[in-house]
């Protein structure tokens, strides 16, 4: 059974690798203006903030609340 500070550094863990992952995103534009989840078109706004991006905002915040609530 893990105790607090084990919890602690897996946490602190997680959100480290989290960053680490952020900073290593590729700089290239996305080439399809789709969305991959829903097939809408990914607005010019979201393309330029976010070149990266395969998915819409809104799938894209599915997204991160189905991965936090599974946590």
């Amino acid at each position: 059974m893990a105790d607090n500070a084990d919890i602690a550094s897996e946490l602190m863990e997680r959100r480290m690798e989290g960053a680490l992952t952020l900073c290593r995103l590729p700089t290239a534009t996305a080439t399809n203006t789709e969305c991959e989840d829903c097939g809408d078109e990914i607005p010019t706004a979201r393309r330029q903030a976010a070149p990266w991006a395969t998915t819409c905002i809104q799938c894209q915040e599915l997204s991160e609340r189905k991965r936090r609530h599974v946590r």
